[in-house]
């Protein structure tokens, strides 16, 4: 393991963000914020400060390609050093006076899960809340990933660090070169955020809420400036723009790709792609029963229909925004958003989640075991659509579910030592290793997690990280056959 080479790249990534900060930086200016002002330019200088002497003296090194063990250490210690200088400007603004309150929500942000500690948002400084939503937009695609477009310049392969970052269990590579590929994807995502924007800025937003808006969209991240969340501007029109985003966000981002060269056909023999659609339309269909007819809380179909899409959409896909404080609908439709904060967005999107490929597998699984029961020499080969699963990969997903299900448990019980009931424990744990945001009890959409006791807070970040860059990448860390030679 390289330690050098992970410190270079490390100070590459600070740089990055460095670079990002200047926007909010001069948003202070424009707006008068004197204390953001100075609080920006002592996070920006001393990021310069720790990463240009680390650049200079990395020049030594000449290793040219990542080792799997320094693949899986940079990308986790990308997120922290990423979160860790990404919140000195709330801190030293004072705007949340607590570095332990300021590196949440700033863990919240890179790692897309939305979970805030903010009573009042709107009472934060423009220029802080723009930055809250930017580390959504950079943490959404990838921070690692944008680092991997322009590791070629360093002469550095980049293939295993976008593996041990990439949201799911496969990494497609679009293009025979990885960097050709990041950037491929950070353009279809930046061409989905400028047209998010103009869109609500022509429902009524001004760029600014377009565009906070939009990146908490498209990172299916959740933060608004707005205390009631997309909920504020009571907009159908901007409901609809939002849901239509937040389901582009969670849909794999090759397919987005496969759309723009003309292979539409590919899209629509997607397996995932179709049971994604199918979960969302289902979910929508019970939550419009059940708010219009079974127990009425909207009079009109048409509400019912705008409110429930809406809701399925930010749960499905782990964004998290809300348009109403669905604590206070039927459990019917609780007990639907419940079980989609178990499923996600599909792989290669921008969702959290156990991922909806996962889900699918698991269930092929579970039937091809039945067949097996019945028919005990019988041969069965798992696929999904027509594309058989190989037998690692079935594996590794069945470990990631146990996993998976471990943490929520771990979580849990954590969030309980504090006396909390079992329904914000346990949803705590969904919202946050899914990366999701709001959930029920004491954290539902109306609420905030500032009340929570500041060991859990910081283990709540562990568990946004370890959600965000999908189990493995993480934990491996905390293994003794990772730190062997």
């Amino acid at each position: 393991m390289n330690i050098l080479q992970i410190l270079k790249i490390l100070a590459i990534l600070v740089i990055m963000i460095a670079v990002f900060m200047l926007i909010p930086a001069l948003l202070s200016l424009l707006y008068d914020e004197e204390a953001c002002f100075r609080a920006f330019g002592i996070t920006i200088a001393v990021m310069l400060a720790v990463s240009i002497p680390v650049l200079v003296f990395g020049r030594q090194d000449k290793k040219r390609v990542l080792s799997t063990k320094s693949s899986f250490l940079l990308v986790t210690l990308s997120w922290v050093t990423a979160s860790l200088f990404g919140a000195l400007p709330f801190f030293l603004s004072a705007a949340i006076p607590s570095f332990t309150d300021a590196f949440f929500e700033t863990m919240s942000g890179f790692s897309t899960t939305g979970a805030s500690i903010l009573t009042q948002i709107e009472s934060l400084p423009r220029s802080l809340l723009f930055w809250r939503s930017l580390t959504h937009w950079l943490g959404g695609m990838g921070i690692v990933v944008l680092t991997v477009a322009i590791l070629p310049l360093l002469g550095i392969g980049g293939l295993q660090l976008l593996r041990a970052e990439a949201p799911g269990p496969t990494v497609d590579k679009i293009t025979p070169r990885i960097a050709e590929t990041a950037k491929i994807l950070w353009g279809i995502y930046l061409g989905f955020t400028v047209a998010e924007i103009l869109l609500l800025m022509a429902g009524g937003m001004d760029w600014f809420d377009a565009a906070t808006h939009t990146f908490g969209t498209l990172a299916t991240g959740g933060f608004s400036p707005k205390n009631a969340s997309v909920g504020h501007y009571n907009s159908g029109f901007i409901d609809a723009v939002i849901t239509v985003f937040m389901l582009l966000a969670g849909i794999n981002f090759t397919l987005h790709f496969r759309m723009l060269t003309g292979k539409f056909r590919q899209i629509f023999l997607d397996t995932e792609f179709k049971v994604y659609i199918s979960i969302f339309l289902i979910a929508t269909a019970i939550l419009t029963y059940d708010l219009f007819v079974n127990y009425p809380v909207y009079q009109s179909l048409g509400q019912s229909i705008r409110y429930a899409a809406f809701q399925a959409a930010s749960i499905l896909t782990t964004t998290g925004y809300a348009t109403a404080d669905f604590e206070n609908w039927p459990f019917l439709s609780q007990t639907v958003l419940f079980f989609l904060m178990f499923i996600g967005g599909c792989s290669g999107s921008t969702g959290g989640g156990i991922k909806v490929i996962r889900v699918l597998t698991l269930i092929k699984t579970g039937l091809n075991e039945m067949k097996y029961l019945i028919h005990p020499r019988g041969v069965f080969t798992l696929k999904i659509g027509n594309r058989p699963v190989k037998k690692d990969i079935a594996y590794a997903i069945s470990g990631f579910f146990v996993i998976y299900i471990f943490m929520l448990l771990l979580v849990t019980v954590v969030v309980s030592t504090a006396e909390h009931d079992v329904l914000t424990s346990l949803t705590t744990a969904l919202v946050t290793v899914g990366n999701i945001g709001p959930g029920l009890g004491d954290i539902g959409p109306a609420e905030n997690y500032a009340f929570y006791a500041d060991y859990i807070k910081w283990f709540l970040c562990f568990a946004m990280l370890v959600g965000r860059l999908e189990l493995y990448t993480v934990l491996i860390i905390f293994t003794p056959v990772f730190w062997k030679k």
